[in-house]
C-alpha cells in the first residue's frame, strides 16, 4: 500500500484510537473489581499541571476527528467534551473511529498541500497538511493517547505494550 496523507492519517489513528478503546474496556473492569469508584480513574492526573485521564480521551478523539476532516477537506464535526463513563467514553471513542473509516481516500486528495487552519487555546495556527499530520495531529494523537496509558498504568491497572500498540 502506498503512503499516502489518507493511509498515514486515517488507518493511523483508528489503530491508536482502538488501542485507547481497549484500555479503557481494561480501566472499566479494573475499577468494578477494585471496587474503585470510575470518576476517581476518569479525574486522575500524573502531576497536578497535567490535565486528567477525561481530558486526554477527549483530546485524543478531537484531534483525531478534526485532524482527519481539515486534511480531508471536510467540515469539521465538534467532538462534545462532556463528562462520561468509561462505557460513554469507549462508546464516543469508537463513534470516532467510525467516523474516521467513513472518510474516502480520495477525499484527502491534493491535502499535503492545502493550507490547514485551526484554533487552539490561545491563537489561530496555520500550516500546510503534510506538517500538519506529522507535526502537529500524529504527535498530539500519540502524546494524549501515552498519557492515558500512563495514568492508568500508574493507577494499578495491568496493561503493557502490547496493549498500546494494538494487537
Amino acid at each position: 500500500m502506498p503512503l499516502t496523507l489518507y493511509t498515514a492519517t486515517v488507518p493511523t489513528c483508528i489503530r491508536a484510537l482502538g488501542s485507547l478503546a481497549a484500555i479503557l474496556d481494561k480501566a472499566a473492569a479494573h475499577a468494578e473489581a477494585r471496587k474503585i469508584d470510575p470518576a476517581v480513574l476518569l479525574n486522575t492526573r500524573l502531576f497536578p499541571d497535567m490535565f486528567p485521564l477525561s481530558t486526554q480521551i477527549f483530546i485524543a478523539n478531537d484531534i483525531s476527528r478534526g485532524g482527519a476532516a481539515r486534511l480531508a477537506g471536510v467540515e469539521v464535526t465538534a467532538f462534545e467534551a462532556k463528562e462520561r463513563s468509561f462505557a460513554e467514553w469507549i462508546d464516543a471513542t469508537r463513534g470516532t473511529m467510525a467516523y474516521l473509516e467513513s472518510l474516502k481516500p480520495a477525499q484527502f486528495d491534493g491535502g499535503e498541500e492545502r493550507t490547514i487552519t485551526w484554533q487552539t487555546r490561545s491563537s489561530t495556527r496555520s500550516m500546510q497538511g503534510t506538517p500538519y499530520l506529522f507535526h502537529h495531529v500524529l504527535p498530539n494523537v500519540f502524546f494524549h493517547l501515552t498519557t492515558a496509558y500512563d495514568i492508568l498504568r500508574s493507577s494499578g491497572l495491568e496493561i503493557g505494550k502490547l496493549d498500546y500498540l494494538g494487537r
